[in-house]
């Protein structure tokens, strides 16, 4: 049913201008310190080479090279030799170790070669494949196996540092009145850590290219990105949940439309080859996902390790998809029973946040597939922060409790309960991350990027849209979900934030 309140934007309200995070947010202000303080306000903005889209690429990158340098003790030693020092140094990578061991060393052409071992074929999906790959055409295939290893590892990590400044460069256009908000990507310590543990990356700066075309009302784009994101992890398509149910809001089918038939024929084009003529090899991904037990990282590992009779795989299976359903629903209920339709990341970072925490497993570089996304949807030093450290926490956890299993008598490292505590930490930073952006649902006043006088940035043609459908009195009614003390924040509408606002 239509909501008489909703309204668009007027064209003929002047164009606000960019958001300055040192006067709405306190610890960026306290930040900006380092490097002479907040900008006045006669300050020449935009009249610089350094443009926020060049600041933040470029520090993405030292970001990420100092990444690098923190996987230096593995790259010379740790990687080959000692059971647990690519533990204790905390600089544990997959890419080297599989080079050799799914057949790249040896010229094996991905899911149509089958492989010696455990593992008969590549269990990763198809475009991940490829970029692996092709990451091994460029590796010289000469000298010892440690060095082309080395070499592999390198490689890799040119690739995936592209695909972090594509990551930053698309949060700081997806959101156009709050560039700056692009830092929090370029910054996060878990981004740079984990960044080359796998090739994670690949997907998520797909993903975040399909954002940044939907902002821009490029709905085919988008799906064709988020298809090829799919081809690479298989998280991406959640995103198509969220934008199904807002869509419905909003009465905009013939986008969602567009969205969903380009991301079905961009994933076709990529897996229908392999699917067709190495379907073994294809499939090996969903077996090992459905076959894998209980892992690092979940809170069914907690578990299984204080239970006398642990939960069967299948049981595990059952119920962690009963889990991720049912909280689905609730976001979508969440979304239709809003007082203003939800922006889009919001929803966004709530269902890849679900799916991560009802999962059997974590593996730690998971983080970078919530990062830009906690981005768009909370852009708040202090909340990303809190997030930040517990995931940091949990990486240093980890590695440790891998060094105490792998270290024998030595015990270097922690203990089985305190790896758990350290799983605790992760569980309750993204619960708390998740909890703060319901609020922002559920009270659009405390909602950041609302108070700054936009709507939904991210959202493109939701952004501003009146609604067709909402369910509950609530979309219906001037009244705010809960009363603060701000300014009320109207559809499209362009109130300025004021200057002094301390907002949680």
């Amino acid at each position: 049913m239509p909501s008489a309140e909703s309204t668009q934007a007027s064209v003929h309200e002047p164009a606000p201008g960019p958001v300055r995070p040192t006067r709405e947010d306190e610890v960026a202000a306290a930040g900006s310190e380092l490097i002479g303080g907040p900008a006045g306000r006669r300050a020449l903005l935009g009249t610089s080479w350094w443009t926020p889209v060049r600041v933040v690429a470029l520090v993405a990158i030292g970001m990420f090279a100092l990444g690098l340098v923190q996987k230096a003790p593995c790259y010379h030693s740790g990687w080959f030799f000692g059971a647990s020092s690519q533990y204790t140094k905390a600089c544990y990578s997959d890419i080297p170790h599989l080079y050799q061991g799914r057949g790249f060393a040896d010229g094996l052409v991905p899911y149509f070669d089958k492989l010696t071992g455990d593992m008969p074929y590549l269990e990763y999906p198809v475009l991940t494949g490829v970029f692996m790959e092709v990451a091994s055409w460029l590796t010289p295939h000469s000298g010892t196996i440690q060095h082309q290893e080395q070499w592999y590892w390198m490689v890799n990590a040119g690739m995936l540092m592209v695909c972090a400044a594509v990551i930053a460069v698309c949060v700081v256009r997806t959101h156009a009145r709050r560039p700056w908000d692009g830092l929090l990507v370029a910054l996060a310590p878990a981004f740079a850590l984990t960044a080359t543990i796998n090739w994670d990356l690949l997907a998520v700066a797909l993903t975040a290219a399909a954002m940044l075309m939907w902002s821009r009302r490029r709905s085919l784009a988008f799906g064709v990105l988020l298809g090829l994101a799919t081809a690479a992890k298989l998280y991406p398509v959640l995103l198509l949940g969220p934008l199904l149910v807002l869509c419905w809001r909003a009465g905009r089918w013939r986008d969602f439309g567009k969205a969903l038939a380009g991301a079905v024929v961009a994933w076709l084009v990529v897996n229908v080859p392999v699917m067709a003529f190495a379907s073994d090899g294809w499939w090996q991904f969903y077996r090992f996902s459905h076959d894998r037990g209980v892992d690092f990282g979940s809170f069914w590992l907690i578990w299984a390790q204080n239970s006398s009779s642990p939960p069967s795989t299948d049981f595990v299976n059952t119920v962690a998809t009963l889990l991720v359903v049912l909280c689905f629903l609730g976001i979508a209920a969440l979304a239709l029973f809003a007082p203003r339709r939800p922006r889009f990341a919001q929803l966004a970072f709530l269902v890849v946040a679900a799916f991560i925490l009802t999962n059997k497993v974590y593996s730690p570089q998971y983080v970078l597939w919530l990062v830009p996304l906690a981005v768009l949807a909370r852009p708040k030093w202090r909340d990303f922060l809190i997030w930040q450290a517990c995931e940091v926490a949990y990486f240093l956890g980890i590695w440790m409790y891998l060094a105490y299993t792998t270290s024998g008598d030595a015990h270097k490292g922690l203990p089985t309960h305190g790896y758990q505590w350290a799983i605790a930490v992760h569980l309750a930073g993204t619960v708390y991350l998740c909890a703060i952006v319901v609020r922002d649902i559920l009270m659009p006043e405390r909602d950041v990027v609302r108070r700054g006088g936009d709507d939904d940035p991210s959202g493109g043609v939701l952004d501003g849209a009146p609604d067709a459908f909402v369910l509950g009195t609530s979309g219906h009614s001037r009244l705010h979900a809960a009363h603060f003390g701000g300014p009320p924040v109207e559809w499209g509408s362009r109130i300025p934030a004021p200057p002094d606002d301390r907002s949680l």
